[in-house]
């Protein structure tokens, strides 16, 4: 018997009566990290005890939390067990393993990338029956610069402002991408400052055993000499009126489109990525070996497509998807 699995806001698994990554409140939700896309108020939840201890932070509230620690399984339901392995996305996000004696194995990615970050664990690659993926970059223009080469352009552009009398701001998420950009900053022994929510999430890392570099409070007194990590703003935001100068760019796998630039209105992009590139996404699926995949948000339909004529079968699940029908030759002559 197949796994029925339903998109609504969220992978609902009926056959257990489960949630994977719900965006509204469910009585019972996987949570695969704590990114505000992919979890909500539930009334109970399985994760990572770091993804619970930053979603009190960011989400405040009751709810009953079963903390599963990487590589442990647990009785999900009478016949269902869980595991949850590292995803590669940020400190403590999780793909979630569910093995059932009927249905058998099926592999929710969440968000997830391959290549190695410094601030999050190394993603695994389980083999599963059954792969339900993201597919933020999955378009074969989304190819990624070898992760050197951007770290050492984010140096520069540090250094470059600083030899122009500019301060170097760098506009990134505040869960994930931050403090990754503070590992590499750091190691490079340039000082940062962040803003105090980029600041409280940094903390909380920190305080659950992510090894991160020296930082600080974003203070507009002790600024000179310092980079600048916030999340993005607008050329007129109270926060960059308070930096001198600022030399502003964005961290972000979306720095491959041409539009990037324009569209923050900052001096540059770099695409450092927490997802996975189109070519990461297909190793993926190499490792997992699944019969099944199913793909959901960013191109999910295009990479889907692209599967199908690899021979895999492969569905979108979170968009609608062009059925692909047989070209038919000219008409034949009436006889």
């Amino acid at each position: 018997m197949p796994w029925d699995i339903q998109y609504k806001n969220g992978i609902y698994l009926p056959q257990i009566d489960w949630w994977l990554d719900a965006q509204k409140p469910a009585n019972r939700a996987v949570v695969s990290h704590a990114h505000i896309d992919h979890c909500a108020r539930h009334k109970e939840i399985v994760c990572t005890p770091a993804t619970a201890r930053l979603m009190r932070a960011r989400m405040p509230g009751k709810r009953v939390e079963h903390l599963l620690p990487f590589g442990q399984a647990e009785q999900l339901t009478s016949d269902t067990s869980v595991t949850l392995l590292p995803a590669g996305h940020i400190f403590g996000s999780a793909l979630c393993l569910l093995e059932h004696s009927q249905h058998g194995r099926l592999l929710y990615t969440g968000d997830f990338k391959l290549h190695a970050g410094l601030a999050a664990e190394p993603c695994a690659t389980p083999q599963a029956d059954v792969l339900i993926m993201e597919t933020t970059f999955g378009r074969p223009r989304y190819v990624f610069p070898p992760v050197e080469e951007v770290r050492a352009a984010l140096v520069k552009f540090c250094q470059q402002a600083f030899a122009a009398g500019a301060t170097p701001v760098f506009y990134a998420y505040g869960l994930g991408k931050s403090q990754e950009l503070l590992c590499i900053l750091g190691a490079a022994g340039l000082p940062v400052m962040m803003h105090s929510e980029t600041f409280r999430l940094t903390e909380t890392c920190r305080q659950l055993g992510l090894a991160l570099p020296d930082y600080h409070e974003f203070s507009a007194d002790k600024l000179p000499g310092h980079v600048v990590i916030c999340p993005p703003q607008s050329r007129n935001a109270s926060f960059l009126r308070k930096i001198p100068a600022p030399r502003t760019a964005m961290v972000s796998g979306w720095a491959l489109d041409r539009s990037t630039v324009f569209r923050h209105r900052c001096d540059a992009a770099f695409p450092l990525s927490d997802h996975a590139d189109f070519p990461e996404l297909l190793r993926f699926v190499e490792l997992v070996k699944p019969k099944r995949v199913l793909t959901l948000h960013g191109f999910a339909a295009d990479f889907a497509r692209h599967l199908r004529q690899l021979g895999i079968d492969a569905w979108a699940i979170s968009e609608h998807n062009q059925m692909e029908l047989p070209l038919l030759g000219p008409p034949r002559p009436a006889v």
